[in-house]
């Protein structure tokens, strides 16, 4: 099971545990289960609002599930993803970017730090 830990300049850390299968389940829909006061709006992946920062602790693979291809446009548009690290991405199988949508990011089996906004 990997340990989450929710970080955020406003509130205290805190570490969740992901439950072990549930490769379909978003960090979105975790910190919600958690009350971590993650912000968001569509959950769709089309509004940026989720955008988080995940920095893998596991380093044994890729970081979390794939990027979406709404998730890729949204981070291009953000100016957190160069084409240049998206073609890397088709080509490599790798996620180039720490920057994530929370909505779109599903979990594999890697401790992960998740920086979020607070308001």
């Amino acid at each position: 099971m990997p340990n989450v830990t929710f970080s955020s300049p406003l509130h205290k850390d805190k570490t969740v545990y992901a439950v072990a299968g549930s490769h379909t389940k978003s960090l979105l829909t975790l910190a919600k289960e958690n009350h971590i006061p993650i912000d968001f709006s569509c959950q769709d992946g089309e509004c940026g609002t989720c955008l988080i920062k995940v920095t893998n602790l596991t380093l044994k693979g890729p970081m979390g599930g794939p990027l979406t291809e709404r998730e890729i446009k949204v981070l291009k548009d953000l100016g957190k993803i160069t084409q240049a690290e998206i073609e890397r991405m088709q080509v490599e199988d790798v996620v180039p970017t720490s920057w994530r949508l929370a909505c779109q990011m599903v979990l594999r089996d890697e401790d992960i730090v998740v920086e979020y906004p607070s308001r």
